[in-house]
Formats: C-alpha cells, sequence, structure tokens
C-alpha cells in the first residue's frame, strides 16, 4: 500500500516519528496521506505547546475529510513546518521528508519505545 521506512516508529492513528538527537520529527505515514488525499490545509500546532502522548494537537483538511493529529509522545513543539501553510500539498508528495509536521523535545524517551516499529506498523495496515 505504501513505503514504511525501518527507521521510523509509528502509532496506531498512522502518525511517525524520526530520532534526531534529544528531539522528533513528526509527520504521517504515506498510508495516512494516501487514505485522506489531497491535502489542502493544515492547523499546526503552536511552538512552546506542552502535549501529552496521543493528545490532538493538529489537523488536516483534505478533499475528503477533517482529521485530528495526534502527538505520539509527550512533549513540546519546538518547531513546525511553515512551508505546509502555503503548499499543504508537500504532505501528499513527501510525507518523510518535507511533509513533516513538527519537531519535539520528547519529555518521557520511554513513550518512543511504546510505539510501532515498520514490522508491527505494516501488521497493523495489512502489510
Amino acid at each position: 500500500m505504501g513505503e514504511i521506512p525501518e527507521d521510523l516508529r509509528y502509532t496506531v492513528e498512522h502518525e511517525w516519528i524520526r530520532r534526531d538527537g534529544g528531539e522528533v520529527v513528526v509527520g504521517i505515514t504515506d498510508f495516512a496521506q494516501d487514505m485522506l488525499s489531497a491535502v489542502v490545509w493544515v492547523e499546526l500546532p503552536e511552538v512552546g505547546t506542552e502535549t501529552s502522548a496521543m493528545e490532538g494537537f493538529a489537523s488536516l483538511e483534505s478533499v475528503k475529510s477533517v482529521s485530528a493529529l495526534h502527538a505520539p509522545v509527550s512533549g513540546e513543539v519546538i518547531a513546525v513546518n511553515e512551508d505546509l501553510e502555503d503548499s499543504p500539498e508537500k504532505i501528499n508528495e513527501d510525507p518523510y521528508g518535507k511533509g513533516w509536521i513538527c519537531r519535539m523535545a520528547v519529555s518521557q524517551d520511554s513513550e518512543i519505545d511504546d510505539l510501532l516499529d515498520a514490522a508491527g506498523y505494516a501488521a497493523l495496515i495489512g502489510e
């Protein structure tokens, strides 16, 4: 169905994280962007927002629906991908690269280990 990079961790809500030092980069999976179809608008989280794991903190609007994004881990939003405000289609074009949503400082590293690995996510989506 879609690309599932081995170096990422995944949520059951179809978000991914990539470790980058003491931070993580957050986005949605290729499977999720395909199910949404064309993303037309993004509500990014506010920089400085403190969030708990699996708490809604942003949203995407596609031609099909509006979907909440959930923080994969607890922490603070430290940067957002402002390019998405003018070009939300980057999420469809490059969900694991230029379509990233935000960067977070993680407050509980153990939560990363609770997320799905690539094999677990593949099983979740039936691949």
